[in-house]
């Protein structure tokens, strides 16, 4: 292998989230709980990572943690090497605008609004595209997962999971290398579960970047690269 091709595979599987003894306490006084205790995590570009334990664990938490949604108690974040934690709320926001994407359970899409438009909020809120290159985008990103021909529905015409492949697609608005999925196929049919999975999977492999997954899916676990178990606000 040359240095240049061995270089070339290094930066495409590089580590572009790590993340070192996290810690998060929530509520107050007596009821405050020690969520995650010491929580150490990496992710690479191009590799499905699952993150897995039963309810209650710290798995949500983290993955909030890591999508700057919220602030650890103590330890370090950093995302494609720039240090994170601690951060005010202006830096957070543009990291999470250039560097992350989200899928959630409950897909949260703008049901008032078109598929369309609801991937072009993430491109909107950015504001790097001028209107015709998002539009062409959005049209570009729902007919890699499949609704090229139901662009202009509104979210109440769609399907459950029509609706989770408009989220998947909004998550990769703005060509994020981290994709952040809590329990994306948890609220979805066998069928429906593994079609979003696949579509994850092939884009994130496609563009070389991360994807971090909250499940409840031992079937979808196991089609991963990695399988992180968690217990008790600990990884196993």
């Amino acid at each position: 292998m040359s240095a240049e091709v061995a270089a070339n595979a290094d930066a495409a599987d590089r580590v572009v989230l790590r993340a070192t003894n996290l810690h998060r306490f929530l509520g107050e006084g007596e009821s405050r709980v020690h969520v995650l205790k010491g929580v150490s995590f990496e992710a690479r570009r191009g590799r499905i990572c699952a993150v897995v334990g039963p309810s209650g664990c710290g798995k949500s938490t983290l993955l909030y943690l890591l999508g700057l949604l919220d602030q650890a108690d103590d330890g370090r974040i950093e995302i494609d090497g720039h240090v994170m934690s601690n951060t005010d709320d202006h830096a957070r926001t543009a990291a999470r605008g250039t560097h992350i994407g989200f899928v959630f359970q409950f897909h949260f899409l703008m049901l008032e609004f078109s598929a369309l438009e609801n991937v072009m909020m993430p491109m909107r809120k950015r504001g790097v595209l001028g209107p015709a290159e998002m539009v062409e985008r959005a049209h570009a990103l729902l007919g890699s997962v499949g609704l090229g021909d139901k662009t202009h529905r509104l979210g109440t015409q769609l399907s459950g999971g029509e609706q989770q492949r408009v989220a998947v697609a909004r998550a990769l608005a703005n060509q994020p290398s981290i994709i952040l999925a809590d329990e994306p196929t948890g609220n979805l049919d066998v069928k429906n579960s593994g079609l979003v999975f696949d579509l994850l999977a092939q884009l994130a492999r496609e563009h070389r970047q991360a994807v971090v997954l909250v499940t409840h899916n031992p079937e979808i676990a196991q089609r991963c690269d990695f399988t992180r178990p968690m217990r008790d606000g600990l990884f196993l």
